[in-house]
């Protein structure tokens, strides 16, 4: 339940079934998009942390260094974060689910939100879901989340196949 307006948490699934249903945009000149080949617990724990504050990300909160070192060094699981001018901007993790490539987390630094990154970034992120031989790229997002974040999955070609009231 969402505490400041009493209205109920409403949940979308989205999928996208092939690689031509993508509508990209291309990222912003400055920016440059960086795997993180080594895996970085702590790293995803900052992102996830600081990136997730203003949304209410709560389900890894209580993760021990244990749950984010066995998550990060999945062979499954890609991290990669954007930068702007050499500045780290945002993230987003991936994770192979046997053939559905799930976009698991994906966001902006709130000191980056508003400057015309997340069409290319989520561009980014489903292109590189694609890259590791989905058969289907899905993400899951809540109307506790950003106000655009619906409106850009939806523009680079995501389509509602669930929804669920919390």
């Amino acid at each position: 339940m969402n505490v400041n307006t009493d209205k109920p948490e409403i949940t979308w699934y989205l999928q996208m079934l092939s690689p031509e249903e993508l509508r990209p945009k291309a990222l912003l000149p400055e920016t440059q998009l960086v795997r993180l080949e080594i895996p970085l617990p702590a790293l995803n724990r900052f992102f996830y942390l600081e990136v997730g504050k203003l949304w209410q990300w709560t389900d890894r909160l209580n993760w021990s260094e244990e749950e984010w070192r066995n998550w990060v060094e999945r062979e499954k699981v890609q991290t990669w974060m954007l930068h702007l001018r050499g500045t780290p901007a945002g993230y987003f993790e991936l994770d192979d689910q046997d053939g559905d490539v799930e976009i698991a987390y994906f966001g902006l630094l709130p000191q980056f939100l508003g400057k015309g990154l997340g069409g290319g970034f989520l561009t980014a992120a489903v292109e590189k879901a694609w890259e590791m031989g989905a058969a289907r790229v899905w993400v899951h997002t809540c109307s506790l989340d950003h106000p655009n974040a619906l409106k850009n999955y939806q523009a680079r070609g995501f389509q509602i196949y669930r929804e669920s009231l919390d």
